[in-house]
């Protein structure tokens, strides 16, 4: 799993909405960045010993820094006039205050990227050749966070899919081989459970003492198969500082039902689950222990290095009884994008367009090798074994930013999913956070 280290402003959420006067506030008092409020350019780039522009990619996935060390290799090897780093290491958060921010990012978009966008200090990519290759159901996903005057400011180029990760023998053993077979509706996943558990096998295997297991599986899944959650973010916002319990849209009322459905599905999990970690619940899964695991992509790394043998697919948990309903959970694991006024926009360019390839080939071949999807139009779908069960709904955009990722650091979700999975007090869980999002939205118009 590929972690972002939390840095001081991941604290801070801006999504659409929000007025900017309030989003330059808080970056300024809050977070110190007052160098991303001023108008003077950033810093060019500066010349290489070979005299070509130097430039450069900020990318820090670590389990794909090997992949794009030789693909800049390759773009240095082509380029006449460019010469690349690959920078895996540095704070771009710092990297902006200093004026000196890379040239060209192909890195997660989550929280912090969308406040680099709300603040303009991203190039508009909406000309660049490459926008014209991205599906508009995935571009979309851009600007669910935050905007800027309706600019282009990052274009997609990986997406990770996730859902129910599952044992293929486990399930055979219940009559379903197939990933044509696995459930589609809420009553018939209820059912597959109740026939695990009498064949004496866990039906769903969980490791409650990470809690960013539970925030981007069981609530993050529940949630987003049940309701609308961009809707949902999107009109708690125009709220503003007015948010109050009776508003219209309020955790309390809005994620009640999810809530308990997610009770519905403790009894199907095993008995320790409070004392597995990921760590160890990745390797106990490997080996059989249980037939399902809300996980993305990157637990296939850990399973298959401690059971090569392990026979897994992926299909996105049904929580309604309408299977209209189901969809995936999706992230945009990386993303492109060229900060303004640093005077290497061009040299930045031409290694962007380097990364997507010939009419995006590059890119779908990036994804194609790590089990993901690639976000261009009529692009080749994932094939994959482990994954293929996710791509009807990938390709039909049926899918879903969890609900978890909207919220800032300075609301622990992922503690209070937790609290909440062990005492089972739904309303505590949910006025809680009700309370806390008032008092952040407050703390940001003052």
């Amino acid at each position: 799993m590929r972690r972002r280290p939390v840095t001081s402003l991941d604290r801070f959420f801006v999504p659409t909405g929000f007025d900017p006067r309030l989003t330059r506030r808080t970056l300024i008092q809050a977070v110190g960045l007052g160098a991303l409020a001023t108008s003077a350019p950033f810093l060019a780039g500066c010349g290489s010993s070979s005299g070509k522009t130097a430039i450069s990619l900020h990318e820090t996935k670590p389990e794909v820094i090997p992949y794009f060390d030789d693909l800049v290799a390759k773009f240095n090897a082509q380029s006449s006039g460019v010469e690349a780093t690959h920078d895996s290491t540095t704070d771009p958060i710092a990297d902006f205050v200093r004026k000196r921010p890379p040239d060209l990012f192909c890195d997660n978009y989550n929280l912090t990227t969308s406040i680099f966008v709300a603040r303009g200090v991203l190039s508009d990519l909406a000309d660049a050749p490459e926008a014209a290759l991205i599906d508009p159901t995935v571009q979309a996903l851009v600007s669910q966070y935050s905007s800027y005057k309706g600019q282009t400011s990052a274009l997609p180029y990986s997406i990770a899919a996730e859902g129910v990760i599952y044992n293929r023998d486990h399930f055979k053993t219940i009559g379903i081989n197939s990933d044509a077979d696995v459930p589609k509706t809420w009553t018939d996943y209820v059912g597959v459970c109740k026939e695990l558990q009498s064949a004496k096998v866990v039906p769903i295997y969980s490791t409650f003492i990470d809690p960013w297991t539970m925030q981007q599986g069981i609530f993050d899944y529940v949630v987003g198969g049940m309701i609308d959650v961009a809707g949902f973010y999107q009109k708690l916002v125009a709220e503003g500082a007015d948010f109050n319990p009776n508003s219209p849209v309020t955790f309390s009322k809005d994620f009640k039902e999810p809530c308990l459905r997610m009770l519905e599905l403790l009894p199907f999990m095993n008995d320790d689950r409070a004392g597995q970690a990921y760590t160890t619940g990745t390797p106990n899964f490997a080996h059989g222990t249980g037939a399902m695991y809300y996980q993305g992509p990157w637990a296939f790394s850990g399973i298959s290095a401690t059971n090569p043998k392990a026979d897994m697919g992926t299909f996105p948990l049904p929580v309604t009884d309408n299977a209209d309903d189901t969809k995936c959970r999706v992230n945009l694991d990386l993303a492109c994008y060229i900060p303004t006024g640093t005077g290497t926009a061009a040299a930045a360019a031409e290694l962007m367009s380097f990364l997507y390839g010939d009419n995006g080939a590059t890119c779908i071949k990036y994804n194609k090798d790590n089990l993901a999807f690639a976000p261009l139009k009529g692009a080749a779908r994932a094939d994959d074994p482990k994954i293929a069960g996710l791509d009807p709904y990938v390709s039909a955009g049926k899918f879903y930013q969890g609900a978890g990722t909207y919220i800032p650091l300075s609301i622990p979700i992922g503690n209070y999913i937790q609290q909440f999975l062990i005492d089972q007090n739904v309303d505590g869980f949910l006025s809680k956070l009700d309370a806390d999002w008032q008092r952040l939205v407050v703390r940001t118009a003052a």
